[in-house]
């Protein structure tokens, strides 16, 4: 009996010591809440962020991206959820400020509204699209509004008649969240936000105590753990924040050498020197090509 507690004993303090991957990494997001046998927890989330009931959670149709290599640096990984009558909904977290994010959103929105149907199909295949963008970065264009809008097509001057249901963009900016006093921190929502900015709930979660935790976020504590201690993924991490560096690196050099000026203008030379000067420094094509447009041939050809 005694080497049994031992034994149980070793695996609590084994157990404590992973320390757990940041659920706002856009790959530990997706393996969180995009996989096939964690609709429990999704759903319980797009509860909380959508403010309404959900009956069920589809999560087949979600394409998971594990891929180990450098290939991957500037992909946009997200969760597709397909939600009772045939709903879409996309969830993706943002942490890099992105200038161009409206835009981003809207694309990223058309492009799951559009994919429901077929060359064949009448356009009453097309189903509701939702789009959840959690940014851990203020809004520009959101300043004043409160932590988390919700945006539909509205009429213009009398503001009272919404075009069409079947367009809504959900946005939750994470620091605005801190703003508010413990009274107002009482949204379902916020104890997510609470376990993606400390998933190790060693310290208070604000206004909530632990025992107020809910039954899903302590499942998706533990199904983080799991992928916390599995090497390939703490590998795939690794490469994302590597790429996520490499990223701003790159934005940064090429905003010192005046690439957006030479962009804005035209001036291809420009391109081709700042290009040339990126190899130089060891970047990358990808991410040269991300940055100054050439194609991939053209800067091999430098």
């Amino acid at each position: 009996m005694e080497q049994k507690l031992n034994i149980t004993k070793n695996q609590e303090n084994s157990k404590e010591k992973t320390e757990l991957m940041s659920p706002k990494m856009d790959v530990v997001f997706q393996a969180l809440f995009g996989e096939v046998g964690n609709e429990r927890i999704t759903k319980k989330f797009l509860e909380a962020v959508l403010e309404r009931k959900i009956e069920k959670v589809d999560l087949s149709e979600n394409i998971v991206l594990r891929r180990e290599t450098e290939e991957d640096k500037l992909g946009i990984l997200d969760v597709l959820a397909k939600i009772d009558n045939g709903e879409y909904c996309n969830i993706e977290m943002q942490m890099a400020t992105q200038e161009t994010i409206l835009k981003r959103i809207l694309y990223y929105w058309s492009r799951v509204y559009t994919k429901n149907i077929k060359k064949s199909q009448d356009y009453n295949a097309l189903k509701k699209t939702i789009q959840v963008l959690i940014t851990n970065f203020e809004i520009k264009e959101l300043k004043g509004l409160e932590y988390r809008t919700k945006w539909k097509i509205i009429e213009e001057k009398e503001r009272k008649r919404i075009l069409t249901d079947e367009f809504e963009i959900c946005i939750i900016e994470i620091p605005k969240i801190y703003k508010l006093s413990p009274k107002e921190q009482t949204q379902e929502v916020i104890k997510w936000i609470y376990f993606f900015e400390n998933p190790e709930n060693k310290e208070a979660w604000g206004y909530m105590k632990k025992e107020e935790e809910p039954e899903e976020i302590k499942e998706a504590r533990e199904k983080l753990r799991v992928i916390s201690e599995d090497e390939k993924m703490q590998r795939i991490v690794e490469l994302r924040q590597k790429a996520i560096m490499d990223e701003k690196a790159g934005k940064e050099y090429a905003r010192n050498q005046g690439i957006e000026e030479g962009k804005t203008q035209g001036i291809e030379v420009g391109k081709m020197q700042v290009a040339k000067r990126m190899k130089e420094k060891g970047f990358d094509i990808n991410t040269i090509k991300d940055l100054t447009g050439l194609t991939k041939k053209e800067i091999e050809n430098i």
